[in-house]
């Protein structure tokens, strides 16, 4: 499947400035290899505090 970087680029929310940006499968390989997860599962509020933790994700997603 070949992935589409722009598309993906134009609907990613996360605000971080990394090279994966639009890389979907890299983006979730790296925060995975970290227990985290990429920035687009969270809420808008939760994605600014660039937190990434499971954690923060369980917390803020209720």
């Amino acid at each position: 499947m070949e992935c589409n970087i722009e598309a993906n680029r134009a609907s990613c929310p996360c605000t971080y400035p990394c090279s994966t940006k639009g890389k979907c499968c890299e983006c979730v390989a790296y925060h995975r290899e970290r227990r985290e997860l990429p920035g687009c599962y969270f809420t808008k509020e939760a994605e600014a505090t660039w937190d990434r933790s499971i954690e923060n994700y369980m917390r803020t997603s209720r």
